[in-house]
């Protein structure tokens, strides 16, 4: 008798759940032939030369991560979130990217970033080299340097811009203009003996180096780029965040000092000098706004440190200046910091807000001339399941219990990480904990201090000039040469 009274109830729960409007079949099928009267309009394909050409990377965004980020950002509007729409969603083109190294299966930030900026797929944690530089060998580098879509961008007359939420050394960023053995030498502080010996500079020293003319960098990183044990402005007493290079350069002037006479290069590390600048009157911008990687989207001060949407509108009206056009890269690097975290609360975020940067840059362009492709670099062992109801909290638990511990579980989970918890022999009871807490680490399978990438293909969604060569399934090193293709560069 219980359990009937408990199975319709959950049937009356269910039919609540669905909005009246869909328990009419004729819904469905006008969403249906409007979807299939776009379908028919895409044969007159976009064959314009793409003057613009705008990469949106979503660091560890796989598809599980935009499938509930789109559920998230429904459900901060109020809605039940799983009829929402992204703004990637509304690309007309998507195809897969498979995202593996030469040498590994499920693959890193800066082999992946090398295949999909330089157009070669290579080793892991090795940067804007091909696959015959092992990782850590500097003198392995030599002759094997591979070059990106923003240097070709930049060769061809277009302005070029770099936006991200991490270190601008970072994997993602650095694959744009450096060569490196190691993803991890920022800075000359953080190079074995060995590599400095060898003649291998530091990522932070190529960024002011190799492309001197970068007409925007914006994002984290300033400890990199002064000497070491330099307080930063910021955060002066904190001895974390001093200065780390060993060759006592500041390289914050340096970047100044390269630039053309009569040329204007401003460099802010605080919001509201970037959104007080007149863009007319600056040639170059550097923004470094954190001493490491930025803050948390959830967690941001908003007097300080500019969201990535702000970024993205600075970046995009200064390098619009170029009548030849422009190049930029757009990341969303701390999607795959929260997943490594276990926080998915804040990893989501951190993909809606990198949706909300893709909704502005269309805004303030026009699909008639600028190529916009959004893609991953590798997804996560990120999951969510449970049989959850229609509108179910993304945060939330899934509707039954555990029919082993009998204990309830999060809608949200992990295959490994930080979230794998035994209190008193068993599983956590999640009922027990904050699990709605922007930094509640979700429950994983296996125990891990970091959570792993997944090796699954990532989505490229594609728009504008030429966005019908994304499609099916691709190596991910096929993505520049097809933006440079749409771009004659």
């Amino acid at each position: 008798m219980k359990a009937l009274l408990v199975l319709l109830l959950a049937q009356l729960c269910s039919a609540s759940l669905v909005p009246e409007r869909e328990k009419d079949p004729e819904y469905w099928r006008r969403q249906a032939q409007e979807t299939l009267r776009n379908a028919l309009r895409l044969q007159r394909l976009n064959q314009n030369v793409a003057k613009n050409l705008i990469l949106f990377l979503g660091d560890g965004m796989g598809v599980s991560t935009v499938t509930a980020a789109r559920i998230l950002k429904g459900q901060l509007q109020h809605g039940q979130g799983e009829e929402s729409l992204l703004e990637m969603d509304k690309f007309p083109f998507v195809a897969l990217a498979k995202t593996y190294n030469t040498n590994a299966q499920v693959p890193d930030s800066a082999g992946t970033a090398t295949a999909y900026l330089c157009g070669v797929k290579a080793n892991e944690g090795t940067l804007g080299v091909s696959a015959g530089v092992t990782r850590d060998r500097c003198n392995t580098t030599k002759g094997q340097e591979v070059t990106s879509i923003l240097r070709w961008a930049k060769d061809a007359g277009k302005a070029v811009g770099i936006v991200t939420t991490t270190r601008v050394t970072h994997a993602t960023p650095s694959a744009a203009y450096a060569h490196s053995a190691n993803r991890d030498w920022y800075s000359d502080g953080e190079m074995p003996p060995d590599a400095l010996e060898g003649g291998c500079k530091d990522i932070a020293r190529q960024l002011v180096e190799n492309i001197p003319d970068i007409e925007v960098i914006l994002g984290g990183g300033r400890k990199y780029m002064y000497p070491k044990n330099v307080s930063d402005v910021e955060y002066p007493h904190e001895e974390k965040h001093r200065g780390t290079r060993l060759d006592r350069r500041n390289l914050v002037q340096a970047w100044r000092e390269a630039k053309a006479p009569g040329k204007v290069a401003e460099y802010v590390w605080h919001r509201r000098a970037l959104l007080a600048l007149n863009l007319s009157r600056v040639d170059f911008l550097l923004g470094l706004f954190e001493p490491g990687d930025m803050v948390y989207e959830l967690d941001r001060n908003n007097e300080t440190d500019p969201s990535l949407s702000e970024m993205v509108s600075v970046a995009i009206r200064m390098l619009q200046k170029n009548p030849r056009g422009f190049f930029l890269l757009v990341e969303g690097g701390r999607i795959d910091h929260g997943h490594h975290e276990g926080k998915a609360k804040q990893a989501l975020h951190e993909a809606v807000e990198l949706d909300r940067a893709i909704g502005l840059a269309s805004r303030l362009t026009s699909t008639q001339d600028t190529l916009s492709v959004v893609t991953a670099d590798h997804s996560h062992v990120f999951t969510f399941g449970g049989y959850t109801p229609r509108g179910n909290p993304i945060f939330g638990l899934a509707p039954m219990q555990s029919d082993v511990d009998r204990k309830p579980f999060t809608s949200i989970l992990y295959g490994n990480g930080p979230g794998y918890k035994i209190v008193a022999g068993e599983r956590e009871n999640v009922s027990a904990v904050d699990f709605a807490h922007a930094d509640y680490q979700a429950q994983s399978a296996v125990p891990l201090r970091q959570e792993t990438h997944g090796g699954e293909d990532v989505a490229v969604f594609a728009r504008g000039p030429m966005a019908h060569l994304l499609h099916g399934v691709h190596e991910q090193n096929y993505i520049p040469h097809a933006m440079a293709y749409a771009a004659c560069i």
